[in-house]
């Protein structure tokens, strides 16, 4: 009820109160104070829910400016999140990349790596050959041999150089001695000395240990000097290089050969030693 309600009340109420009797007059009055006492209610109840609605206004926006900060917060985080995930993906394909170009290098190195045994596994078939055909080149190297038995003193230039590259292989500089001995042997493919040479750079190699090669040089001792004393400590070295490669086969073969050529040479003993550790 509002204030115009009671007031029209009170009017009608005066306006009666000429003509009702007293009893109709306290019962009006009564109604009045009813009224008035129920109209304060009313208006407590409202000044009560007003001052609620304004708590929960106070709340709800509370409420909206932490929602909002939150929201903040999450769009930070997914922010550091893309920048995040975005380098983790950019380091991820880069390491992808290198680890593709050494793959592509490794593949490369691989390449080469079996021309390079293709080429020495044909260099050991030919020489596996010259060793089954023994006889066939001691007697066609036999010539060079005799020329070299024939050649003339060792003269001093020879022999300055062959000590000098000598001296290096003492110091087990094998690396600075094979040019040099193999410059001697061009030189002076005819000197006494050139059997010496060919072994000690047979030597060099095997010192390296790159066998393969040493092989080679030690072959060529027996094929080009059949004559020359180093022949006996060549067949032993390459036989002990054949038996690091694990060709115990031909190591058998050669370090046999030696043990039936030159029975009596210090070599042979050696080589009988060792073909029992390599087995029958």
């Amino acid at each position: 009820m509002n204030r115009t309600y009671i007031v029209l009340l009170a009017s009608v109420a005066a306006a009666l109160s000429a003509c009702v009797t007293p009893q109709q007059l306290d019962i009006i009055e009564r109604e009045q104070r009813t009224l008035r006492s129920q109209t304060s209610t009313s208006r407590g109840d409202l000044d009560s829910i007003r001052a609620g609605l304004a708590d929960t206004s106070a709340n709800v926006d509370q409420m909206r400016r932490e929602i909002n900060a939150l929201k903040e917060k999450m769009e930070e985080v997914r922010y550091q999140l893309d920048r995040q995930i975005g380098r983790s993906t950019k380091e991820g394909d880069q390491r992808i990349r290198d680890l593709e170009a050494k793959v592509g290098k490794v593949g490369e190195e691989l390449k080469a790596q079996a021309g390079l045994l293709k080429q020495r596994d044909e260099e050991i078939r030919a020489l596996h050959e010259n060793v089954r055909g023994t006889k066939s080149e001691t007697a066609s190297g036999g010539a060079q041999g005799e020329l070299r038995d024939k050649a003339a003193p060792e003269s001093e230039a020879a022999k300055k150089e062959y000590d000098e590259a000598w001296r290096l292989v003492e110091r087990k500089d094998y690396r600075a001695a094979i040019p040099r001995l193999r410059e001697f042997l061009k030189k002076h493919p005819n000197s006494g000395l050139a059997d010496n040479a060919q072994y000690w750079l047979g030597e060099c190699f095997y010192g390296l240990k790159e066998y393969d090669q040493a092989i080679l040089e030690f072959d060529a001792v027996r094929r080009k000097y059949p004559k020359g004393d180093k022949v006996p400590a060549a067949l032993l070295k390459q036989g002990f290089a054949f038996a690091e490669l694990g060709d115990k086969v031909d190591a058998r073969l050669i370090l046999q050969e030696l043990v039936d050529r030159f029975p009596q040479s210090e070599e042979a003993g050696r080589a009988k030693q060792r073909l029992k550790t390599l087995g029958s």
